[in-house]
């Protein structure tokens, strides 16, 4: 059971190794694919670079609003030279069904490349009444020959629709997942550690709560982290107000992620202006990447285009 934690404001304020982010530059996404793709809207962009020099993308791709709603996403893979430009597989990685814990749709990848080249994709797998899921996991030895295992982490009564899993090596060996779950009719932050990257998982306290009168005062959701100063991994969160406005913030944990040491006060990543009535309130990280000097992080906007942030740490 995940454990409230009432002092946040409290170990922000007592942090000792003060830090901050600011965003230096933003640029389009942009995938080129079949028509199944390019009809669809985009969501959730894993974004990884592999060893000989690659990037490789994972997204959701989602019923457009207005169209006949089929399922609540696919999921999609491609490669860039660039981490801008990506050229798509002729058909999609993981769809829904047949199996019931995912017959309504496919959503949110993360990707875990193993040194042997073979790979691991959490998603989170929707029923097919479209409303509830759980985190499942498929592995295969390329992107277009993925296999389901099943659930990585089911849903309990008290922590429904787990998803949006965050996946890291600790310090002894095992494995942290951060990870969505639903809790009074709103988003949370879970956590995690297992003996191996699927698990068994026991639950541990999450350091990471909403904060009252601020941006992120109602709905949490989990986002990437930053881990290259091992001492002080960088969560880049996602939060909300109760009406679902979406922004990225930055919260900075200690070496075994079991408490905040400095946190953002203004949300790192704000949607710009609606070009029309239509487009939803959001900002929603997904993925980081650190090419040299700079932190890449990718989001995706509106529910439905791709974007990238060049961050700063000062």
């Amino acid at each position: 059971m995940t454990v409230r934690d009432t002092h946040i404001k409290d170990r922000v304020e007592d942090s000792r190794i003060p830090i901050d982010f600011n965003v230096k530059a933003i640029e389009e996404v942009v995938l080129d694919g079949p028509d199944a793709l390019m009809a669809r809207d985009l969501m959730s962009p894993y974004i990884w670079r592999e060893p000989d020099g690659r990037w490789g993308v994972m997204v959701r791709a989602v019923v457009r609003a207005g169209q006949s709603m089929t399922d609540t996403g696919v999921i999609w893979a491609g490669w860039s030279d660039d981490g801008r430009r990506f050229t798509m597989l002729g058909a999609p990685s993981i769809v829904p069904g047949p199996g019931e814990h995912d017959a309504g749709g496919v959503e949110d990848p993360t990707v875990l490349r193993h040194a042997d080249g073979s790979y691991i994709v959490y998603y989170t797998g929707v029923l097919a009444d479209m409303a509830h899921g759980e985190l499942a996991y498929a592995t295969g030895p390329s992107l277009d020959r993925l296999e389901k295992r099943g659930v990585a982490l089911a849903s309990s009564k008290s922590e429904g629709n787990t998803k949006e899993a965050t996946v890291d090596r600790t310090a002894d060996g095992h494995w942290r997942l951060f990870y969505e779950y639903a809790a009074d009719q709103a988003s949370r932050i879970g956590l995690a550690i297992g003996a191996s990257e699927v698990g068994p998982w026991v639950e541990q306290p999450t350091p990471l709560m909403p904060r009252d009168g601020s941006w992120d005062d109602w709905h949490l959701s989990t986002g990437p982290l930053l881990t290259s100063d091992p001492d002080m991994p960088v969560m880049f969160y996602n939060g909300a107000t109760r009406d679902a406005r979406w922004r990225i913030g930055w919260v900075a944990f200690d070496r075994g992620c079991t408490r905040v040491v400095d946190r953002g006060i203004e949300p790192l990543v704000t949607p710009p202006p609606a070009d029309d009535r239509s487009a939803t309130d959001i900002a929603f990280a997904a993925s980081v990447v650190v090419e040299d000097d700079a932190i890449w992080l990718y989001y995706s906007l509106e529910d439905r285009k791709l974007a990238r942030a060049r961050i700063r740490r000062s």
